[in-house]
């Protein structure tokens, strides 16, 4: 039962994505049999690092969605310090509801089924992703949000968080070659 209305659910959410499109991403299933399992691209956010990138991710939703969060894994290069080294998302919309084991976060920072995946509101482009309350926000622009300022406090990847606070230059420059290889990769 779950499983069904999980499906319909995702259903929904991909067909209001392509008629409503949010501005930088774009989605669509990677077996059509399958409406668990989305490959999206993010371009770049504009004034960012990651400004002229082509990133392509894969979004996995539970059966139980909207109750539990996908996950999100980017499959080009990405150097970010929310970002593990095998390319999986690591930001509090996207960890189970509750709270943190690690008291890291608070409860209204994590997932709820209230998120979706977008939304039509913008944040501005100084919006961290650290600063994410309790607004009903999307998936989609939190990734965005992480894109335009990464939170070093909780990194995913300790190396590129500690580049991004200590040597910034070395951080632009792996950041200027991941956005290098995924042009190449159009």
């Amino acid at each position: 039962m779950a499983k069904n209305q999980a499906s319909l659910l995702l259903q929904k959410q991909l067909k209001d994505l392509c008629k409503h499109p949010v501005d930088g991403f774009s989605a669509g299933l990677v077996d059509e049999n399958n409406v668990f399992q989305w490959s999206v691209s993010i371009m770049g956010p504009p004034d960012t690092l990651y400004e002229g990138g082509f990133f392509n991710a894969i979004m996995t939703f539970p059966e139980d969605y909207p109750n539990s969060p996908p996950t999100v894994k980017f499959t080009s290069e990405m150097w970010h310090p929310n970002v593990y080294s095998d390319g999986k998302v690591c930001i509090s919309i996207l960890h189970p509801p509750g709270d943190d084991p690690n008291g890291y976060e608070l409860a209204s920072e994590r997932w709820t089924p209230v998120h979706t995946v977008t939304h039509s509101f913008h944040f501005p482009s100084n919006f961290r992703s650290h600063m994410i309350e309790r607004a009903n926000i999307s998936i989609v622009l939190s990734i965005i949000s992480m894109l335009s300022g990464p939170n070093d406090e909780s990194p995913a990847n300790v190396e590129a968080a500690k580049e991004w606070r200590d040597n910034r230059a070395e951080f632009r420059k792996k950041v200027s070659r991941c956005v290098r290889k995924s042009q190449e990769m159009l």
